[in-house]
């Protein structure tokens, strides 16, 4: 069978998969490949975007139930999420509902998950390690992300993929690696410590307003 399109790839060392139909609109099959570029679509853009979060749910799956390297990987796993979540539903979702079929549906139910992602985060930002319910809530929420992940990389990304031609499908890759670079989602001895920048730096309550209101000013 011979893809229609798969997403090329992008950033080095991350593998990228996605289901593509053949021209002749057999089944779908995955197609999966190791990133050599730095840079891509955005289809590969955001497959990697959902691998990194994978990892970042793994690696509070294996701390220790109370280490406070938990809540420091739930501080950075809340930023990458809405950093991600942001750059799907400016740059993404538009595209999905101007050129796909059903496309105003579809981004609504994606922009519904999101929402539904948003309040556990939210909900995660008060609760201290050793509270049984942050373990409750990170599991919650992985089943959330994983639903909705594979539903994008499933269903939506193969359409979006053909209806597109490849250089629009690399501008929108574009403007969401803009997102990605302008946004601070973890503390970095270069960053300034001057607004609006050092609004991430302090985890807890209100993380997920201040990383919306960061991408708001910075990647306008």
């Amino acid at each position: 069978m011979v893809p229609a399109r798969v997403a090329r790839v992008l950033r080095p060392g991350c593998v990228v998969c996605v289901l593509a139909t053949s021209p002749r609109g057999d089944e779908p099959e995955e197609r999966c490949c190791v990133a050599m570029e730095p840079g891509g679509d955005v289809i590969a853009e955001l497959a990697a975007d959902h691998r990194e979060l994978e990892a970042l749910f793994s690696q509070i799956e294996l701390q220790p139930v109370d280490h406070p390297r938990r809540r420091e990987l739930a501080d950075r796993l809340t930023a990458e999420l809405v950093r991600h979540t942001v750059a799907e539903e400016r740059h993404l979702y538009p595209a999905v509902r101007k050129h796909v079929p059903h496309g105003p549906a579809m981004a609504d139910k994606e922009l519904a998950d999101h929402a539904r992602a948003e309040r556990m985060l939210k909900d995660l930002e008060d609760l201290s390690v050793d509270d049984p319910r942050f373990n409750d809530t990170i599991a919650k929420l992985k089943l959330e992300v994983a639903s909705h992940t594979r539903e994008e990389e499933h269903e939506l990304f193969p359409k979006l993929a053909a209806a597109l031609p490849p250089q629009t499908l690399d501008e929108l890759g574009r403007l969401v690696r803009r997102a990605r670079e302008t946004a601070p989602t973890r503390p970095h001895p270069s960053l300034p410590n001057t607004p609006p920048a050092n609004r991430l730096l302090v985890p807890g309550a209100g993380l997920v307003e201040r990383v919306r209101d960061l991408l708001r000013t910075t990647t306008r």
